[in-house]
């Protein structure tokens, strides 16, 4: 018999095998085609707290609201503010953050939110970074630890 007619299980269970890797690679790097809608809405500006960084307000409720640090980032500044209620973060909103583009949309629309519901939770700046929007991260964190620090002097 002819070596190229042999029956070859071996090669054929390697074909299959590189076939579903590769099928399965495949399905994974699907995106979504629709983004998340958490955050569509564009950040308040013209607030008198963000009239500049640093900037705080304080009510007969015992809340003090402070405007962290303006961050620059690789994508554009990132700046957050924060209410504090007897010693609790109780609302942070990132008042500025790159959205120039759809791309800077598209990631922001989905790390702010949930940038914001981690700082809530760990009611510090000691939060994750949200994997593809590092530098965000890493300017709303900076600003986050800039505003509780104000808040707290």
């Amino acid at each position: 018999m002819h070596g190229l007619k042999k029956n070859r299980p071996l090669r054929r269970i390697v074909l299959a095998s590189a076939a579903t890797v590769s099928g399965m690679v495949l399905l994974l790097s699907l995106k979504p085609h629709t983004t998340p809608r958490a955050a569509v809405a564009a950040p308040s500006v013209g607030s008198s707290a963000s009239a500049g960084s640093g900037g705080s307000s304080g009510s007969a409720t015992g809340a003090k609201t402070v405007t962290g640090d303006s961050v620059q980032t690789r994508y554009g500044p990132v700046q957050v503010r924060v209410t504090v209620k007897n010693g609790k973060l109780t609302d942070v909103t990132a008042v500025t953050y790159p959205q120039e583009n759809p791309r800077d949309q598209q990631i922001n629309s989905y790390a702010i939110p949930q940038l914001t519901s981690e700082a809530l939770a760990a009611q510090s700046a000691d939060i994750d970074t949200v994997t593809g929007a590092t530098y965000t991260s890493d300017g709303y964190r900076t600003s986050l630890q800039s505003a509780l620090d104000q808040a707290d002097g």
